[in-house]
């Protein structure tokens, strides 16, 4: 396993290398070092070994120069939550446009809500009001599955998000389900009913759901095309949002400033990072069923105290790892991008 680990590395090299010629890449020579492909190949080894039978997929690019580094680069992987980062951005497209305001105000019915993780979905009747804003921030901080549907909707649905990313040039990442069709669809349950909008009823609904049902469609759903990303079609959506080629300045460093106040996967990929770094991520988990996760990622833009910027994606599918090792795994990595960029 290690050794096919190995030649993924030194094939994707080169390539990715080569993409910094292209007009959306930097072009200036980076005073930073660069960084070291042949240590981070080899600690990545390592570490896929410890991830097997799980795959990996890793993405590190220095936000300076543009060198860059893959792993599996052009393999799709399940993005679960990860995709609440390019949701995000195409709301804000929308309210940069003036076609969607921040204090719109939205209440919401029994019908709107969606399955955990969701505080919105919890707590309510006792809440229902919420503007673009709070839903935006519960989208990016907390993760919040029903903020997520909401907004989407809002927007013209999945179907609209793909659109927005296809025609800013980012064909590597394709967002195709609402959250609370895909958390059913993962686990071979019918339609989602709000009733299952807590945790303890939807776990028990996915219970009652036959285990070789479950198997196949959780098998069914790491082939799936939909709603993926490849390592490299997240490092390029990053390098363009550092950039500012996605939405306004203002936009983009609202949505960074979110992405640093995150709630979740504090286990992951900042773990890993020494003291003192500036950490913008959006992790992405789905629940293990039958002794396998799905999706276990982390995305996002580090800033060392020395204010070198770099983007990093962490995919992991089908690992038999508990949480904590998952967890572990993107930490390892983390780290071993630091050492690799000196």
């Amino acid at each position: 396993m290690a050794s096919l680990h190995r030649r993924s590395l030194i094939a994707a090299a080169p390539a990715i290398l080569l993409a910094s010629c292209e007009p959306r890449m930097p072009t200036t020579v980076s005073t930073t070092p660069r960084i070291d492909v042949e240590g981070f190949g080899r600690a990545l080894d390592a570490i896929a070994a410890r991830a097997a039978p799980g795959v990996l997929g890793v993405g590190l690019a220095n936000l300076e120069s543009g060198q860059a580094f893959l792993l599996n680069g052009e393999r799709r992987f399940p993005m679960q939550s990860v995709f609440k980062l390019p949701l995000a951005a195409a709301v804000l497209a929308e309210v940069d446009a003036g076609r969607a305001r921040m204090d719109e105000r939205f209440e919401l019915t029994e019908e709107q809500l969606s399955p955990q993780h969701s505080p919105i979905s919890a707590a309510w009747p006792a809440r229902r009001s919420f503007s673009l804003r709070d839903l935006l921030e519960a989208t990016v901080v907390e993760s919040d599955n029903t903020a997520a549907d909401v907004l989407m909707k809002h927007i013209g649905g999945p179907g609209a998000v793909s659109a927005w990313l296809v025609g800013r040039r980012v064909p590597g990442v394709r967002v195709d389900r609402y959250e609370r069709q895909l958390a059913c669809d993962i686990a071979g349950m019918p339609s989602f009913r709000p009733q299952w909008r807590t945790a303890e009823a939807f776990a028990a609904a996915r219970a009652a759901t036959p285990p070789t049902t479950r198997q196949a469609a959780q098998r069914a759903y790491m082939a799936d095309p939909r709603d993926t990303a490849t390592p490299r079609g997240m490092i390029e959506f990053l390098q363009m949002l550092d950039k500012e080629e996605l939405i306004s300045r203002a936009s983009t460093r609202g949505l960074l400033r979110m992405m640093s106040r995150t709630a979740r996967g504090a286990a992951r990929l900042k773990a890993g990072l020494p003291r003192g770094a500036f950490l913008a991520h959006r992790p992405g988990t789905a629940a293990a069923d039958l002794g396998v996760s799905a999706a276990h990622n982390d995305v996002g833009i580090f800033t060392l105290a020395d204010r070198r910027a770099y983007a990093i994606a962490v995919f992991l599918s089908g690992s038999t790892l508990d949480e904590a090792g998952r967890d572990a795994i993107i930490a390892r990595i983390a780290d071993a991008a630091v050492r690799a960029i000196g």
